[in-house]
């Protein structure tokens, strides 16, 4: 099967599945304006305002409003759907399994839990050898930092600015991007290296380059300062997508791991986003060429199902259990997600999808410096692979974010039928996060590039170049 094309096999049982380029039908023909008003009404605010419209189906590259508006998602969702919304095979595995197998008894193992560890340890590198599997990303990175602090019995743990790790208290109080205000008091012991920005950072060298060598050294000195002698671990995500798409510089992971092991320190690897293909590498760690002690997953292994895994070495595993390693949850080794990560896996290494999200990616990449050689309001264009940030700025020689021009570029374009991710929040600068599903084509990519384009040009200020 080509990369990009979707299975149609009809699964054993008695259900139907829809042809893939075929609208959703489950949620239609419902009033809007009641929905909305619903919502209002009942629905609790955790932190971001609702999208006005109200999405009614998902299938494929696409998703629906009530209104009947389609519009190309270029955030797979929550950055999660690898393999695009309504996959058949996918759906397929979610309904054998909840007819058959759905979840168990936390301490009783299934063939997919089992099958899954089995398929993702021989894919990845050696050091990688035990894994277990749990629902969200702050899950897993709850897990990996308690699972570093058994193994060395220290409590410190470094993050990076601009981090984002998720909401549970160990992973929150490692990251530094959002979320650590008028929650009361966060762990102890966090503290926190500088963001790697290429594009802001104040360390240059006297031709103007980035001297992130220079940054990550001053980092660990003043970490070294504050530090009471309890070092752990260090947390990294090999791009910083909430931070705006900022990429680790060349040979900054190889750098990190070299100081975490001169201070009896693990390194973590949050791989929620750039794992399992996304970045034109199975994983962000291979382009690097770094093992990391613990890796972490979450998102794109589930296909928009919560499934995580944490995943470290053979000694790690068992020196945490003499030690009384403890991370038990409801759903931890769940059978159905895990049959769905299963099959996420098996449908990426037996369609080409890696390659294929490393060909998708140049098409990407080289459109949207299309974008950036014609608007003087793109300030920067980066990423790997299918992941892309497009920061907007007032003007390039001061690189002030221009947050509401950003806002007013992203809005008609989903007018025009393009979801592009822009936070609202100031936090990320005005920045674009574009994370296509990677079963995306070359024409779907143009498809969104050519929509972004007229949102440009549509949008004043933009400033047009030729």
């Amino acid at each position: 099967m080509a990369p990009g094309t979707i299975a149609e096999d009809e699964p054993s049982s008695s259900v139907v599945f829809p042809k893939q380029d075929a609208a959703p039908t489950l949620y239609q023909g419902l009033d809007e304006d009641e929905l909305r008003a619903k919502s209002e009404k009942h629905l609790l605010c955790y932190g971001s305002k609702f999208h006005r419209d109200v999405i009614t189906g998902s299938r494929g590259l696409y998703i629906y409003t009530a209104s009947g508006h389609r519009i190309l998602d270029w955030t797979s969702g929550q950055m999660s759907c690898l393999l695009g919304h309504g996959h058949s095979e996918i759906v397929k595995v979610i309904y054998d399994h909840a007819l058959q197998l759905d979840h168990l008894f936390s301490g009783m193992v299934s063939p997919p839990v089992i099958s899954l560890g089995h398929r993702l340890c021989n894919a990845l590198p050696e050091g990688l050898d035990k894994a277990f599997f749990l629902s969200t990303g702050g899950e897993s990175n709850e897990a990996a930092i308690k699972l570093a602090k058994v193994y060395t019995g220290k409590f410190e743990i470094v993050g990076l600015g601009a981090s984002w790790h998720g909401m549970t208290a160990q992973a929150q109080g490692t990251q530094y991007h959002f979320g650590r205000q008028g929650h009361g008091p966060l762990m102890p012991g966090m503290h926190m290296l500088p963001a790697p920005n290429a594009y802001r950072s104040v360390f240059r060298k006297p031709d103007g380059s980035y001297d992130w060598e220079a940054e990550l050294e001053y980092g660990w000195r003043m970490i070294d300062l504050q530090s009471c002698g309890s070092l752990a671990a260090c947390i990294v995500e090999c791009i910083q997508s909430s931070a705006g798409m900022h990429v680790l510089p060349p040979g900054y992971l190889k750098a990190l791991k070299k100081q975490c092991e001169a201070r009896g320190m693990l390194l973590i690897v949050d791989e929620a986003q750039t794992g399992v293909g996304r970045c034109g590498d199975f994983m962000a760690i291979n382009h690097e060429d770094v093992v990391p002690d613990i890796l972490t997953l979450s998102k794109t292994l589930g296909n928009g199902l919560p499934l995580s895994a944490v995943v470290t070495s053979d000694d790690i595993g068992r020196v945490s259990a003499e030690r009384g390693y403890f991370f038990y949850t409801t759903h931890v080794n769940d059978p159905l997600p895990a049959a769905v990560g299963d099959k996420v896996l098996e449908i990426l290494f037996r369609d080409g999808l890696v390659a294929h999200s490393r060909a998708m990616g140049h098409v990407l990449h080289a459109g949207l410096r299309r974008l950036h050689a014609r608007y003087g309001c793109v300030g920067d264009v980066r990423g790997r692979g299918l992941m892309a940030g497009v920061e907007i700025v007032a003007d390039r020689a001061s690189k002030t974010p221009a947050l509401e021009l950003a806002k007013e570029v992203g809005d008609r374009a989903y007018e025009l039928g393009l979801w592009a991710n822009l936070s609202s929040h100031p936090s990320f600068g005005g920045t674009f996060r574009i994370a296509p599903p990677i079963t995306v084509t070359a024409a779907q990519i143009e498809e969104g590039l050519d929509i972004l384009d007229r949102a440009f040009a549509q949008t004043p200020g933009t400033l047009p170049l030729y």
